[in-house]
């Protein structure tokens, strides 16, 4: 599985305009929503999903990057959307660092092992210094997808 099976580019948002955590959950899953991918008046249940899921352990992993994610039945394959800020976003992430880059991820209820595998795809990615220090440096939604779809012809990225 590769980042551009699942990422929805046309929910990309390259310049978040929050910096509170829930604000940019529900941002992104707007962002979802307004590309067709979540459904109809889904945004509110999924975004609370989300949020009570990140009320239960934080998904900043450290490193500037946090991957809110859940599971739910409105979808029936893993879907992503990217966020990137220039502004600290407090993740309460493991490092206590702030957060800048941001994948939310959905995934079906159904079928564990698609979040898995999507879950393995982004965090393989962003555990890479060079991928991390270009999705930060990302400054428009095409050089976002141009860097999702190069890691698929380059691995080492």
């Amino acid at each position: 599985m590769e980042l551009a099976d699942f990422v929805c580019f046309e929910a990309t948002v390259a310049k978040l305009k929050s910096t509170d955590r829930n604000k940019v959950i529900g941002e992104l899953v707007a962002s979802l929503d307004n590309a067709g991918k979540l459904g109809k008046n889904n945004v509110v249940k999924i975004t609370r999903a989300i949020i009570r899921r990140e009320n239960e352990a934080s998904t900043g992993l450290g490193k500037g990057v946090a991957i809110p994610h859940v599971k739910h039945p409105v979808v029936t394959e893993p879907v992503a959307a990217v966020g990137l800020s220039t502004e600290e976003i407090d993740f309460k992430s493991l490092d206590e660092q702030p957060v800048y880059s941001v994948i939310l991820l959905i995934s079906p209820t159904d079928d564990p092992e698609k979040h898995l595998r999507a879950m393995e795809c982004i965090v393989g990615h962003l555990q890479k210094e060079q991928f991390r220090n270009f999705l930060r440096q990302a400054d428009s939604s095409e050089y976002i997808e141009d860097l999702f779809r190069e890691t698929g012809e380059n691995p080492a990225l």
